[in-house]
């Protein structure tokens, strides 16, 4: 019988989300023929004794498991030789920072299936944490506004027990007549559109948002061919977009003159044309001031998003001038809300919401017969790297001769 072990979260800074919630364990053990173990963990989310009540085993040493699951990068010490690993390697896009990590799971012979490879045949990712970061990257960039302006103050997201309670926290909250720029179709934008239901702030379409004012805070929402534009035609293609997307240019800069607030929920890789760009930001008539970059890509498609900082501190100022970080909410400079790991704030709602997905779509296939979604996730197979990632090798160090 295969046995899933569930480690514990070496990251700095920590991270004290888990793929499977006790509740779920219990009802895989009870539905699928494999053991579930633990790797004892005092910042989980759940406790050991939430998992013991359960009926799940908590070990210290989880060596004999098949297969395990984390959540963020695991130090390449750690690394356990010959086992099977499924967590977000952030390797994908060629990070330098994980090219280490990356080598040595080849070097340990290791099976590294990575959960933001894992889709549907048509692309579309099933699991993730957006939604939830969504939700936490928006609240902390109406909060980061109001820290700025001094019109109100919101209370920070990890001090409420869950989601429900971040709910109440809203009551009674009156906003100014912002106008936000919001970005993205995906799992991530839909938290931030929750949000914006939730504060009652109003959607309007793009046309409107950009030659009107309003006494009452409003949002517009950009997607796909409201953001990009063939260089030749002007159209927009979804499919030849993700394709070719040097071929396309980006659509938004007139919005950044009618902008207050811009929250950004879009993927983004080399290839894509960023939103605007250092220049636009000295331009005179550039409004925005407070960004939520959410999917958080340092020099990414907003080019001031110098990199990520921590939970209790997720705000910091760029001057437009130097380019250099400064002290958030400071006069002529842009906040910057950009944090790589938003869902803790809300871990155990956003744990219970990845696990769900997870023994919906991949957890039977993965211990039973094998699919093409596994398949298609699986970068480095027993040390070698999968076919579809042949991209990788000079990343990973492999000699083409």
């Amino acid at each position: 019988m295969i046995t899933i072990g569930l480690i514990r979260e070496g990251k700095i800074p920590p991270d004290n989300r888990v793929a499977l919630t006790p509740e779920q364990c219990k009802w895989v053990k009870n539905n699928l023929p494999v053991q579930i173990v633990v790797q004892s963990s005092p910042i989980r989310c759940f406790s050991d004794r939430e998992y013991r009540i359960a009926g799940i085993e908590v070990l210290d040493n989880i060596s004999q498991s098949d297969i395990l699951f984390g959540i963020k990068e695991v130090p390449k010490e750690a690394l356990i030789p010959d086992k099977t690993y499924l967590f977000f390697s952030h390797t994908k896009k060629k990070q330098l920072w994980n090219r280490d990590l990356f080598k040595e799971i080849i070097q340990r012979n290791i099976t590294l299936v990575d959960y933001e490879c894992l889709t549907h045949e048509d692309g579309q990712r099933i699991l993730g944490f957006g939604f939830f970061a969504g939700i936490v990257g928006a609240h902390n960039g109406i909060m980061a506004y109001g820290n700025r302006s001094g019109a109100y103050s919101l209370q920070r997201v990890y001090k409420q027990r869950s989601f429900r309670e971040l709910i109440h926290s809203y009551f009674g909250l009156k906003l100014p007549s912002v106008k936000i720029a919001i970005t993205g179709s995906g799992r991530v934008a839909h938290g931030i559109l929750e949000i914006m239901n939730l504060l009652g702030i109003i959607e309007v379409e793009p046309d409107e948002y950009l030659v009107k004012e309003f006494s009452y805070p409003v949002f517009a929402h950009f997607k796909g061919g409201m953001l990009y534009g063939h260089k030749e035609t002007g159209k927009y293609n979804r499919e030849d977009f993700h394709d070719n997307a040097q071929n396309y240019r980006c659509k938004f800069h007139p919005y950044t003159k009618v902008t207050d607030i811009l929250m950004n929920g879009i993927y983004w890789d080399s290839s894509v044309p960023r939103l605007f760009e250092w220049e636009h930001m000295l331009e005179h008539d550039f409004r925005i001031n407070t960004i939520a970059d959410i999917t958080d890509d340092i020099n990414g498609s907003i080019p001031c998003n110098l990199g990520d900082v921590t939970m209790e501190n997720p705000v910091y100022g760029v001057d437009k001038i130097s380019r250099m970080v400064t002290p958030p909410y400071i006069k002529d400079s842009i906040d910057i809300m950009a944090v790589g790991n938003l869902p803790n704030e809300l871990p155990r709602d956003a744990s219970r919401y990845f696990g769900e997905q997870l023994i919906k779509y991949v957890l039977d296939d993965l211990v039973t017969k094998g699919s093409s979604i596994i398949e298609r996730a699986t970068m480095i197979k027993n040390g070698k790297l999968t076919e579809e990632y042949g991209y990788l090798k000079t990343y990973a160090g492999i000699d083409e001769t």
